[in-house]
């Protein structure tokens, strides 16, 4: 296991001296908010009490007039609408969200359409735009797809339907021939937030359709708990807009879920408040396992049932797929990291590309993430479906591995994603020209320290500052995610405390510590039985860690979740 970078966060000091003089709280946490960007007063009380009238106009997004116009003359002419979207997380809220809230105002013809990820692929297929026209749809709103879909809404335009894209990921410079886009990533866009997920832009949309329509606000916010699923489960910065969003949002599930939300947090066994963290780890792989193993189709039907009886029912079979998904995923990591482990050509390169024909399509990306905590570079996972080659790329920490696939464009039939993530299809023919080309591209293009695990650290403190106020600070920090992680503290030449400090269940390291003349505090360090020798040696040691709470027999305290130790 690779030894990990530390790195401090840069801080500007007179924007942390402006804070404290501002603020009048401790200087690690005006330190912590410095790193964020945040300033001085006016921009802490926007980041601590965020609201909901700092959302934006969505009439400032390009295409929403025109969106908005289409939509309301669909209504009034009673045409056929169909809301299509991609089979993640994001994908289904965002259909779950614009058909919902659309079936509530219009009484016509209205459906919606997720494609199957192994007969037709990611994103806007031809089946889908055939079933449209076979059925009369005359508008058809994608979600969290179509951006790169130039051929296929052409084809649709030339069949009498009309598209409306909202879509988040990357524009080419070449756009679709749609009736209306809107992605605040396109370079003539004056919307001022430009990191929304997909189903934060069908949410703008469905924003602009009840201020058109002159609609009460409930009818939008109630949607608030699918769309923070949405921000945590396709990891977006949760920062201006989307941090308002997922704050919102998070009150929402757990103050007034919706059945469906509420179902599933049953379903893992969660017993407290939800927070972001769970949306990531507790309610996504349910959601995703329906398209990863099966038909995403039933996640939406799930968030748009009113039925409780088919709630339970739709719940319990996304707990089955996602049952059957962890059971794929550790046979396909397991197999995968044989591979590398057997082949030392393969341990020496800067990027890790694997293909198997009969790997399931649904986990190729969980997978690629699993082998970055082992071998920690950008990784790829290839598999076979309907004849192409289709993989799932993942990235480590400031290498954009979006980038990379373009540099591999010529070997590519299709690709698309983000800086960390990214999906790409190609002719089985091509696989190991690919293979190459990449590890090319990237051993090029890779600073040498990126390969190395890194821990970013937001301030360095003392143990005698871990007290109840200031805990209480770090909790406003909330909702965390994307460019506001949960802060990540220092503290230097410590000690085990008596001897208390132990491995516990093989693996995890049980501490006591304390700093000479200073309190004691409890920690555990999962998975860090290996730095045993450190932690145990009497000599003082350095530790990297979190701040968390827990109950015990009743009583509920103050620990560090240690994430890494070395000598001082």
């Amino acid at each position: 296991m690779k030894d990990k970078r530390w790195t401090l966060k840069p801080a500007n000091e007179k924007h942390v001296k402006q804070l404290c003089d501002d603020l009048h709280i401790h200087p690690a946490l005006c330190r912590l908010l410095a790193v964020r960007g945040v300033t001085e007063y006016e921009s802490a009380k926007t980041f601590f009490r965020p609201q909901l009238d700092h959302l934006h106009d969505p009439f400032l997004m390009k295409g929403m007039k025109l969106a908005v116009e289409r939509i309301h003359e669909a209504v009034e002419w009673h045409e056929r609408i169909m809301v299509y979207g991609d089979y993640d997380v994001d994908g289904t809220t965002s259909v779950a969200v614009v058909y919902s809230f659309l079936s509530e105002q219009y009484d016509g013809e209205i459906s919606f359409y997720v494609p199957h990820r192994y007969h037709e692929g990611y994103g806007i297929s031809k089946k889908g735009i055939d079933h449209a026209h076979a059925n009369g749809y005359t508008l058809m709103i994608t979600l969290d797809c179509g951006i790169k879909s130039v051929e296929l809404i052409n084809y649709a335009q030339s069949l009498g339907i009309d598209v409306i894209v909202c879509d988040h990921h990357m524009p080419d410079s070449i756009l679709p021939p749609a009736y209306a886009i809107l992605n605040p990533k396109q370079t003539d866009c004056r919307y001022p937030y430009k990191e929304l997920s997909g189903c934060g832009i069908g949410f703008k949309l469905i924003t602009a359709l009840a201020k058109h329509w002159k609609l009460p606000e409930e009818r939008v916010l109630k949607y608030l708990d699918l769309v923070a699923t949405s921000i945590a489960a396709d990891i977006v910065p949760i920062d201006g807009e989307n941090r308002v969003l997922a704050y919102y949002g998070i009150r929402r599930v757990n103050e007034e879920p919706s059945l469906s939300i509420k179902t599933l947090k049953e379903l893992g066994n969660v017993n407290r408040e939800l927070s972001i963290s769970d949306l990531v780890f507790v309610i996504g792989p349910r959601v995703n396992a329906a398209g990863r193993m099966d038909d995403a189709r039933k996640a939406v039907e799930l968030f748009v049932e009113k039925d409780e009886l088919k709630i339970q029912e739709l719940a319990h079979q996304l707990q089955s797929d996602n049952t059957d998904r962890k059971e794929v995923d550790k046979n396909i990591t397991e197999e995968a990291l044989s591979l590398i482990e057997n082949d030392d050509a393969m341990q020496r390169r800067k990027s890790t590309v694997l293909y198997k024909e009969d790997w399931h399509k649904g986990v190729v990306g969980i997978v690629a993430s699993r082998l970055i905590d082992h071998y920690y570079r950008p990784t790829i996972i290839l598999t076979q479906s309907n004849g192409k080659v289709s993989g799932s790329a993942r990235s480590v920490s400031g290498f954009n591995i979006y980038e990379a696939l373009h540099e591999c464009r010529h070997l590519l039939e299709n690709y698309g994603g983000h800086f960390y993530a990214a999906g790409m299809t190609m002719h089985p023919e091509r696989v190991q020209e690919f293979s190459e080309k990449f590890e090319e591209v990237v051993a090029k293009t890779i600073p040498p320290e990126l390969l190395i695990p890194e821990i970013e650290i937001d301030a360095e403190i003392k143990l005698t500052d871990i007290k109840q106020p200031f805990y209480n600070i770090i909790k406003q920090f909330e909702p965390f995610g994307p460019t506001n992680l949960r802060p990540v503290f220092l503290t230097r030449n410590v000690y085990d405390y008596r001897g208390y400090s132990k491995v516990v269940k093989e693996q995890h390291l049980k501490f006591v510590v304390h700093q000479h003349g200073g309190v004691v505090i409890d920690g555990i360090g999962f998975f860090l039985g290996h730095r045993e020798d450190v932690v145990c040696s009497g000599k003082p040691f350095d530790m990297v860690y979190t701040i968390d709470d827990c109950e015990y027999n009743g009583v509920w305290k103050l620990q560090v979740k240690v994430i890494d130790v070395r000598p001082s």
